[in-house]
């Protein structure tokens, strides 16, 4: 009998697996075939201008996003009342080197969350005396509440004669036994104690989440998690709460992340339309079907029952013959998604957090985020067939698009036009200003029209970090460094180095073969009609910039413009 009822159920999946993968085969060879045809349905006489295939599909790609973005804001806006109030939460912060600052204003943000009984546990990935300081921070925001806890272990879960699965003694000898008593005075500060801090070997922000999650257990219903940069809106654990709540298929949710520090720079600016624009319309539409491809490290919460049943295959993850050490969130998220369970987003829920001032700091914090993003979707092409199509849709666009994208820019640079390349800027800068504008209506904001400017940060930086990033996918000695002592790294100046040498070969190999030949009227008129256009773009842009936000720039005080924000 069991095996009769066995049999449709291995049936559908397989039905649902050559669905879902001819459904990808056929959109990349539709997205494939329309870019190597390059079908137009109307051009000018001589090709200076056309609207093709491609741009018709990257063009209704772009307007099914903004819909169901939309569609999904109108949900948030009339959220169900929670059935459960009295579900326990348990708060988990990482913290690595952080600014003493940033810190005390994230613990001074969660005693102001208005969650009754939320239990918090804050694990710091270092134990030597100059990483004291995170603790003495805990003690002096936290100290003052009853049943609070603080231990400084000597190891951690999975050092030297560690604990292993299960609780088990990884090592033989007294110091496995020491360790094992270590771990269980751990697990008894955090269950016993409604606010703990600990302080362990070094190991990465995945064994401190580990951590975590262990010592915890299966003692509270769900887990949240934030990062030690991150200020908290009050509202932020029961908004996500209701989410949880309302629907037992969703398996964890994620919040609307702000950049805390957006003032600091240019880069912290652009990056804040940005992460506006990545939460409240990428994610949005992801969330309207329920296949939230990462549930950010700053704002996110999980069901703990789930969590803990692969919490020891999302430690021990390896890629490649290697153990993964970032791309943490990213994977936690695709562990939630391979149960065949929803993530979802919400606006509704809130907070800020600190983001790279400097050009270098960013881009290899982007290359890292890119690493993660291509060997997390090989992961999650695995499990397409257990939700949305769109998923599987969206995945296939954006996991090649970058690729395209590459291949359009050298073929264009190198094609002896200046007009062409000049085109494909007045494009990059249209297509920028066409979602600045949806997303200023979308948020009621003007200032999301900097969004556009973002484009070209994406074209000249960010697009050979992708690239570089795929070809070092399996490297893991760099990134962003802790916030106390910024370290720079040149390495990922690399990419872009050779990406502007590459570009400027183009440009350099075009004005030779436009002196060749001289131009005609047509191209002439072009030529100065798109210089002064784009001139025109880059102007009235850099005046509002300067106008509105360069004057507002290292002023730390105004950067705190949310209710929740403690200056």
């Amino acid at each position: 009998m069991w095996q009769r009822k066995l049999m449709p159920s291995r049936c559908g999946t397989a039905v649902r697996i050559f669905t879902t993968t001819l459904f990808a085969a056929v959109v990349l060879f539709a997205i494939l075939l329309a870019y190597v045809t390059g079908y137009q349905f109307i051009h000018t006489e001589q090709h200076h201008l056309s609207f093709g295939l491609y741009g018709a599909i990257l063009f209704l790609h772009l307007l099914l996003q903004s819909l169901f973005a939309y569609l999904e804001h109108r949900r948030m806006r009339s959220p169900a009342r929670p059935q459960h109030l009295r579900r326990s939460v348990a708060l988990c912060i990482a913290a690595y080197q952080e600014d003493p600052d940033y810190l005390r204003k994230c613990l001074r943000s969660v005693r102001r969350i208005s969650f009754p009984g939320l239990k918090v546990v804050l694990v710091v990935d270092g134990n030597r005396p100059e990483d004291a300081y995170m603790m003495e921070i805990f003690q002096e925001v936290m100290g003052s509440a009853e049943q609070a806890g603080s231990m400084v272990w000597k190891g951690n879960y999975h050092s030297d004669g560690g604990v292993g699965e299960g609780g088990r003694g990884g090592g033989g000898g007294g110091g496995g036994r020491v360790n094992v008593e270590e771990a269980a005075r751990v697990a008894r500060i955090v269950r016993g104690c409604r606010y703990s801090c600990i302080m362990q070997e070094w190991g990465g922000k995945r064994e401190v989440m580990y951590t975590a999650f262990k010592a915890l257990g299966e003692t509270v219903d769900y887990v949240q998690v934030c990062d030690s940069d991150t200020v908290l809106d009050p509202a932020c654990t029961i908004e996500m709460l209701k989410i949880l709540e309302e629907d037992p298929e969703v398996g964890a949710v994620g919040g609307d992340v702000q950049i805390l520090n957006k003032y600091d720079s240019w880069i912290s600016f652009l990056s804040s339309v940005r992460y506006w624009m990545a939460f409240n319309v990428e994610r949005a539409c992801q969330s309207y079907f329920g296949c939230v491809q990462c549930i950010s490290g700053p704002l996110g919460m999980y069901r703990n029952s789930l969590l803990q049943q692969f919490l020891e295959p999302w430690y021990h993850q390896t890629f490649l013959g290697s153990k993964c050490s970032f791309g943490d969130d990213r994977h936690l998220t695709n562990r939630v998604l391979s149960f065949g369970y929803k993530t979802k987003y919400t606006a509704r829920s809130q907070c800020q957090t600190e983001t790279p001032t400097r050009y270098l700091r960013w881009l290899n914090q982007q290359t890292r985020w890119s690493k993660s993003y291509f060997r997390e979707w090989l992961y999650n092409a695995l499990w397409f067939h257990k939700h949305s199509l769109w998923m599987t849709y969206e995945s296939v666009v954006t996991g090649f698009f970058p690729f395209f994208l590459v291949a359009t820019v050298i073929h264009l640079f190198y094609r002896g036009r200046l007009w062409n390349i000049l085109l494909f800027l007045l494009t990059v800068q249209l297509v920028g200003m066409v979602k600045a504008t949806y997303a200023c209506f979308l948020r009621g904001s003007l200032v999301m029209i900097f969004m556009s400017l973002y484009s070209l940060l994406y074209m000249s930086s960010l697009l050979p970090a992708k690239i570089f990033a795929l070809f070092t996918i399996n490297k893991a000695g760099w990134g962003t460094s802790g916030r106390r002592k910024i370290v720079v790294n040149f390495i990922g100046a690399i990419p872009v180095t050779v990406w502007a040498c590459i570009l400027l070969g183009g440009v350099a190999y075009t004005i030779y073969c436009e002196t060749q030949e001289p131009f005609n009227e047509t191209e002439k008129a072009l030529l100065i009609a798109g210089t002064i256009l784009y001139a025109c773009y880059w102007l009235i842009l850099l005046v509002l910039y300067l106008a509105i936000v360069a004057k507002r720039c290292n002023k730390r005080e105004e950067q705190y413009h949310l209710p929740y924000a403690e200056a």
